[in-house]
């Protein structure tokens, strides 16, 4: 928990000697001020940076939260996701200035953003094509740094009833019990399955053991009636797809 002093400041954003020197919002230009920004313009007037500073409220002496904000973004390649999937610890031990109070409200704020998207998600949406796959998965791969591997479960009109993520793994690989599959299709009565894992390296490129568990699953869904009609990897830069490769 953080602490409060008389002033209202928290005492991260506080230097040693007492004095508060740390650049606020409200101490910015007027047409530096998000807030301001954001009243006159709307929300969606504000840039990345802009709505980072606007969270975080707050820099450093000597260092506005605009130039907060960039820095974290930066650290981050300017890529969301990835900030999204910190941790509070992570974020108080990486950026100076960033104590209890600001690490947890930037997790809130990603965690809500992630539950409105959810509603807006189609239920049953329909898979069409291997791009289709890689935006609906995206949101739950993109800024992991573990390997992981998901199925989804199709109806006849390729529509999703189900997601599932059947093992969460190291940096370097995951391991699926393909017979747990096999079941899991009976049990969901799929028509057809997608399968998914990403790499967190960025290679797209399958590995042999892909290229083997692949043909294994398509294997054993074969025997219960369930089609495997694709496997796409997803990595930060893209994705590959085993069907479009004509591959399945």
């Amino acid at each position: 928990m953080d602490t409060i002093g008389n002033t209202g400041n928290r005492l991260d954003e506080i230097p040693e000697d007492g004095i508060r020197s740390a650049t606020l919002i409200r101490d910015l230009n007027l047409d530096e001020r998000p807030r301001e920004k954001a009243i006159v313009h709307g929300i969606d007037s504000l840039s990345d940076v802009e709505l980072l500073a606007l969270l975080l409220g707050s820099g450093l002496p000597g260092k506005s939260v605009l130039d907060l904000s960039r820095e974290i973004l930066a650290d981050v390649d300017n890529r969301l996701a990835r900030l999204s999937r910190m941790t509070i610890p992570e974020l108080k031990k990486k950026y100076r200035g960033v104590g209890d109070a600001k690490a947890t409200l930037l997790v809130a704020a990603m965690a809500f953003g992630r539950r409105v998207h959810k509603d807006f998600t189609v239920p049953f949406q329909q898979m069409r094509t291997s791009r289709d796959v890689y935006e609906y998965m995206r949101e739950y791969i993109d800024g992991l740094n573990y390997e992981g591997f998901w199925v989804l479960h199709l109806n006849r009109a390729n529509r999703v009833v189900a997601r599932e993520c059947l093992s969460r793994g190291g940096i370097a690989g995951t391991a699926v019990d393909i017979k747990l599959l096999a079941k899991s299709a009976v049990d969901h009565l799929d028509s057809g399955i997608i399968l998914v894992h990403n790499h967190p390296s960025g290679n797209l490129c399958p590995s042999a053991q892909d290229d083997s568990l692949t043909r294994r699953i398509v294997a054993i869904c074969e025997v219960v009636d369930v089609k495997v009609q694709d496997h796409v990897i997803v990595a930060s830069n893209g994705f590959y797809s085993y069907r479009d490769e004509g591959r399945l």
